[in-house]
């Protein structure tokens, strides 16, 4: 294979699923969740402007998921390169960026968010195919630093690592000042009616301990939204056509 062909096949499950424009909902879903590990919140906090611009950290991290998952090899064997020397740089008391666990957690969030956002809005993902898309992201998790024998080897084993994830992570005020930045940004007013449909899929597509632990309000009006949102866009965006429902390949 050629450094000019792609890590994944243009068929590849992976593919598939990520380029779904839908999946965007779910991006403060898994920010939440990687800062409330208590050693990515102090990571984050310790050596970005995280405050200042909240949502860059998470472009940045979807876009080098993008260009792995469909650049070419040189494209993403570089763009593992930079993340890696990027997160050389990111010490402190407890934590290193590169440590193959809290890298792990951070692609998990986004692995999860991924499955369970598509099962929301587009439908589930037959147990053939969650199981094919979790072993190509094994590849991804691979590149970006997570050695194979160091990740849960399918998906049943890793849907249990993020369960057991979530029971025992203890949310710490320095993440909760971070969410509060990611969840009230700083946007011209005009965008507020719409950023805040966006803060209530994203307190509502939380796992229940992390959004409690939060102290994000949740209550039976809300969940029932949610739940109708959800049954109204498996009905519609199924139905569209592909060029309106994927992101387009310029935006990779």
């Amino acid at each position: 294979m050629s450094a000019r062909d792609g890590v994944f096949p243009a068929d590849a499950m992976v593919r598939r699923v990520d380029k779904e424009a839908v999946l965007v909902l779910g991006g403060g879903r898994a920010l939440l969740m990687q800062l409330a590990h208590p050693m990515v919140a102090r990571g984050v906090a310790e050596h970005s402007g995280f405050e200042a611009d909240p949502w860059s950290r998470l472009v940045r991290t979807l876009q080098a998921g993008y260009t792995i998952v469909f650049g070419t090899r040189e494209e993403a064997e570089q763009t593992a390169a930079v993340v890696h020397a990027v997160h050389q740089r990111v010490t402190g008391d407890g934590y290193e960026a590169n440590d193959p666990a809290l890298l792990m957690w951070v692609h998990a969030t986004l692995v999860d968010t991924a499955l369970r956002v598509h099962t929301r809005f587009l439908g589930p993902l037959s147990r053939r195919d969650a199981a094919r898309y979790y072993r190509e992201s094994m590849i991804v998790a691979e590149m970006l630093g997570v050695p194979t024998d160091e990740q849960p080897p399918d998906i049943v084993a890793f849907r249990a690592y993020v369960r057991e994830m979530v029971a025992s992570l203890e949310v710490s005020p320095e993440a909760r000042q971070l969410a509060a930045a990611v969840l009230h940004p700083r946007l011209p007013w005009m965008t507020e009616p719409v950023f805040e449909l966006g803060r209530q899929l994203t307190v509502g597509l939380l796992p229940r301990p992390l959004r409690e632990q939060y102290g994000f309000r949740w209550d039976r009006n809300r969940k029932a939204a949610l739940l109708a949102a959800g049954l109204a866009s498996r009905q519609v965006l199924p139905r569209l056509p592909t060029v309106l429902r994927k992101v387009p390949a310029g935006a990779l």
